[in-house]
């Protein structure tokens, strides 16, 4: 099967099933070095996989081709029936539809928890203040830190850190985490 038929097989399952993420050999240079070497995976809706390998095997440089944080050069990514391969209209409706964590979580240190959590909703969902701060502290209630609201990512260890991390990105109400 060429790598057309297997796309065109790929973007027609995604018609036809619940199959969120859906990568037919993917390829990622960066100069000579290739990073992603015909990377093919399905995730259903709903479904946890996994990504594991050991350090600089490219697990990173994945998921930031499927949310077009970095742009691969060779084979073909649908995320909820999108193509991101060609069609580059869609990224930010791509963008705000994945959810991620970064390895350096990135929180805001000047923001408490709760602003770190709800400044997204706010500027880019057009959530109401009020209804953004109820889902962030429900969020902080889910990930086992409601008495961290209102302190500062200096105040917090590593891993509660990382906790306020996911609870911001949950915020955003991912179709894909």
């Amino acid at each position: 099967m060429s790598i057309d038929d297997a796309t065109t097989a790929a973007n027609d399952r995604l018609a036809d099933s619940e199959d969120m993420i859906v990568c037919v050999d993917v390829d990622k240079f960066y100069g000579d070095f290739q990073a992603l070497k015909g990377v093919t995976a399905t995730i259903k809706e709903g479904e946890v996989a996994v990504v594991c390998g050991p350090s600089g095997s490219g697990k990173s440089t994945w998921i930031r081709c499927i949310n077009r944080l970095e742009v691969h050069q060779g084979g073909d990514i649908v995320v909820d029936g999108i193509e991101l391969t060609n069609d580059l209209r869609n990224i930010e409706k791509i963008r705000s539809e994945v959810g991620m964590v970064f390895q350096q979580f990135n929180l805001f240190p000047h923001l408490t928890v709760l602003d770190n959590i709800t400044l997204a909703p706010i500027w880019v969902r057009k959530k109401p203040r009020a209804e953004a701060e109820a889902m962030a502290r429900a969020l902080l209630d889910r990930v086992g830190i409601p008495e961290q609201a209102e302190k500062f990512p200096g105040q917090l260890s590593g891993g509660q850190q990382q906790r306020v991390a996911i609870a911001r990105s949950l915020a955003m109400e991912p179709r894909v985490m």
